[in-house]
């Protein structure tokens, strides 16, 4: 409840550049101490900005690159990556595939030989790549167009979402930090990444080494909540920063 609603915050803020903490209350349905009580929270961790009686967004934030651009950055590790998450798909599964560059390499490596597989995604271009394989039933979620991502959200994405359980999720994200956890740049996709992290029996985070140390603006889950990451191998060691952090890493 507070984390959603703290999203909302961000999700406001972000929309309208500067919002009056009278006015947040009303939109949100709470008190004014609430809403001041979450804006100290993302203040601290930098999500927002606070004014005499208003919130902005930070003074720096980092534009989001549409999927075209992204998917061109570390093309060869992702696609590394994408064929060693790809293997893991067993027939008869359900699995979740998120949004992203990564997550699209995934896609692309799903064996033609699998039987039975239902897989669930909240992108359509992934939706569209998927149509080559006989043996796999695709589920979109629906929800509101996001073109830069080609991606579903809220609303209508979370009420699919609620009445799937999947074997496996394939997560992709912007941040893999050993202190705070899984973080993506867009808070609306970020709802979305959090219920399919819930309805999830594993949770396979695939993300190249320059999301490795790095966080982004909304959280998605904690290490402790991610069964595997596959990352790329930049040198013969781990990265130091999330060495023993996790409960299992997969270089490729």
């Amino acid at each position: 409840m507070i984390e959603s609603r703290r999203s909302e915050i961000l999700s406001l803020v972000h929309q309208h550049g500067e919002l009056p903490v009278a006015e947040l209350s009303k939109l949100l349905g709470v008190s004014e101490v609430t809403v001041r009580s979450d804006l100290k929270a993302l203040a601290e961790a930098g999500q927002v900005r606070r004014a005499r009686g208003s919130v902005r967004p930070p003074l720096e934030l980092r534009r989001e690159s549409p999927l075209e651009q992204t998917r061109h950055e570390h093309s060869a590790a992702k696609r590394r990556i994408g064929r060693a998450a790809a293997a893991l798909v067993r027939d008869g599964e359900t699995v979740f595939l998120d949004v992203g560059s990564t997550t699209t390499e995934v896609a692309r490596a799903l064996s033609p030989t699998l039987q039975g597989v239902t897989v669930v995604t909240n992108g359509l271009n992934i939706a569209l790549e998927l149509e080559r394989l006989s043996g796999v039933r695709v589920i979109v979620t629906g929800g509101t167009l996001r073109p830069l991502q080609h991606s579903l959200v809220s609303p209508y994405a979370l009420d699919v979402l609620k009445h799937i359980h999947a074997d496996r999720l394939f997560l992709g994200c912007n941040g893999v930090h050993p202190e705070h956890g899984v973080t993506n740049a867009n808070h609306e996709e970020a709802e979305v990444k959090r219920l399919m992290v819930a309805q999830a029996r594993e949770v396979v985070v695939v993300a190249d080494h320059s999301k490795l140390g790095q966080v982004s603006r909304a959280h998605i889950a904690p290490i402790g909540g991610v069964t595997t990451l596959i990352t790329n191998r930049r040198g013969p060691e781990p990265p130091a920063e999330l060495d023993g952090a996790l409960r299992e890493m997969c270089l490729v």
